[in-house]
């Protein structure tokens, strides 16, 4: 809601209430030599333009032309009464606002002939004025030329960014919904056939359990092998679509500590841990969470990764020389989202929050599944 003293609409051109200081600068010295009813004159004029202003910003369509009409007849008459032409540059502005190009050019035509015809009519009746005021006279009129223009680009470049921004929510959209479509084929094509074959391949072994027991035996190990292959395929997709590798994330990491000023030591490498794509994933996911954590909440000054590969699970270690987790609020979102990443793989999470300054230690411990040995090794 808009207060009583608001004049004008607000604009993040320009601030309007220094145009109305510019404005009234000029009667300074144009009154302060006239006679008092000339000043009243003056005055009353100078608040009619500003209400028929305000009026023509709170109008629309034909009556905010008829009030833009006014404001012209004001402005020439002020012009040629006291050589104050400065209001034509406030209608300048407001022709600028007109969204309506054929109006615009109409009144853009009108307000220029009339600021250079009052011009004109200043040098040949008030020379005196003209001489001590032509260089902002002459700036006026190059104003009021160019004014319109630059408001009337500037709104339809607005008009268009706001196109261009509704296109780019469509595409958005658009994007969304075909990976949506994308994913939902590849889980059909993945698991869809290898499903139907594993239903399949239950009923007739449970069928044959009594008569052919060896046989139904054969066809509960092709239903395992099927189903190891489409928790593999799976595997793949999720991590496909996630894409964070323990590669690239260790980079960002790297960056993220150099920027914050904390020295860091690394000990392994993805290379020596070989992770499968899916575990891969899952590291990379708890490694940039861990290092957050660090950066954001710590004040270490040192950070130590490290990763290793037993004969049994993956082990990936955070450390650092900051004040301990227990110092800086415990467990947030963060590390619940790794436990919950971990339970997933079997896997879990040793904390070391430390005390007294003493650093934390986050441990990730993966055990390696029977598959994901056969995979790595085949």
């Amino acid at each position: 809601m808009k207060k009583w003293y608001e004049i004008f609409s607000r604009n993040k051109w320009f601030n309007i209430y220094a145009w109305i200081l510019f404005s009234m600068m000029p009667f300074f010295f144009i009154f302060r030599s006239m006679a008092p009813l000339e000043i009243v004159a003056g005055l009353l004029l100078f608040a009619l333009f500003f209400l028929a202003y305000r009026a023509s910003y709170n109008a629309s369509g034909a009556k905010s032309y008829v009030w833009l009409a006014i404001e012209i007849s004001i402005s020439f008459f002020m012009t040629i009464a006291f050589g104050f032409i400065y209001f034509f540059l406030f209608i300048a502005l407001f022709i600028g606002n007109i969204r309506r190009r054929v109006p615009f050019f109409i009144f853009y035509g009108i307000n220029t002939a009339a600021s250079v015809a009052a011009l004109v009519l200043v040098i040949f009746t008030e020379t005196e004025i003209f001489i001590s005021q032509y260089p902002f006279l002459i700036m006026t009129v190059v104003g009021v030329l160019l004014i319109p223009f630059h408001a009337y680009n500037r709104h339809q470049r607005e008009v268009l960014e706001e196109k261009l921004e509704d296109a780019n929510r469509l595409i958005s959209h658009l994007i969304v919904h075909e990976e949506r479509q994308r994913i939902a084929r590849d889980l059909h094509d993945t698991l869809g056939q290898k499903l139907s074959l594993i239903g399949l391949k239950s009923d007739l072994a449970s069928k044959l359990a009594v008569k052919d027991p060896e046989r139904a035996q054969e066809e509960m190990l092709d239903v395992r092998r099927t189903a190891r292959m489409a928790l593999k395929e799976v595997r793949d997709l999720v991590s496909g679509m996630r894409g964070a590798k323990l590669e690239t994330e260790l980079e960002r990491a790297a960056q993220m500590l150099d920027a914050a000023g904390i020295r860091l030591s690394l000990s392994g490498s993805p290379e020596v841990i070989a992770a499968s794509p899916y575990l891969d994933d899952v590291l990379g996911k708890c490694l940039m969470e861990a290092v957050t954590n660090v950066v954001k909440h710590s004040r270490a000054s040192f950070c130590e990764i490290g990763m290793e590969r037993t004969g049994a699970e993956i082990i990936l270690s955070i450390t650092d020389d900051g004040i301990g987790i227990d110092d800086f609020g415990g467990k947030g979102n963060g590390l619940r989202g790794m436990e919950e990443r971990l339970e997933f793989v079997n896997g879990r999470l040793v904390i070391d929050a430390g005390h007294g300054g003493t650093g934390t230690s986050l441990i990730v411990h993966i055990p390696i599944a029977k598959q994901d040995v056969k995979e790595d090794t085949a």
